[in-house]
């Protein structure tokens, strides 16, 4: 497990008592685990905005509405996707255990009724799912990235 993840196994049956089995806590469990990531990432891109652009454009007279919108903004977006771009794994794993922890359905559910069945096959199963749909969701960001970044080098390179 990832450091990340440790505190939310902790907390993650208290969202279940304060909010219940529906799909709220699994919804707080899965911004909990992908604000992070997204969130540093966007913080890191606006750190990596030259200062001589920031510069140009102040003594150009805009205004840091302006700056932002056509300066910092544009530049944080290929950092953004590559935190979008972990978060979307760690969404789906966050969502799964929060079924496991308290649902009444869903996949998590359904490993840990074959789990508790011995049906090992099940459980890869399972995990096997759970892998698919992260690499999809993964890929559908990748394209997401291709699509609103055209200009950046990231995507450029691949």
């Amino acid at each position: 497990m990832t450091s990340q993840t440790i505190p939310i196994v902790a907390i993650a049956p208290l969202f279940v008592i304060w909010f219940g089995f529906g799909l709220l806590p699994k919804v707080v469990i899965v911004v909990l685990v992908t604000f992070f990531p997204v969130t540093v990432a966007l913080l890191d891109g606006f750190g990596r905005v030259d200062p001589a652009a920031t510069t140009l454009l102040r003594s150009m007279g805009a205004t840091p509405r302006q700056a932002f919108g056509k300066l910092r903004w544009p530049s944080a977006l290929p950092s953004l996707f590559t935190g979008l771009r972990i978060s979307v794994v760690y969404a789906v794993i966050g969502a799964i255990f929060g079924e496991y922890v308290g649902a009444t359905d869903g996949l998590g559910i359904w490993m840990k009724l074959s789990q508790n069945s011995f049906r090992t096959d099940l459980v890869f199963a399972a995990i096997l799912l759970t892998a698919v749909v992260s690499f999809a969701l993964y890929i559908a960001v990748g394209a997401a990235e291709r699509f609103v970044v055209p200009w950046s080098p990231q995507v450029r390179s691949r």
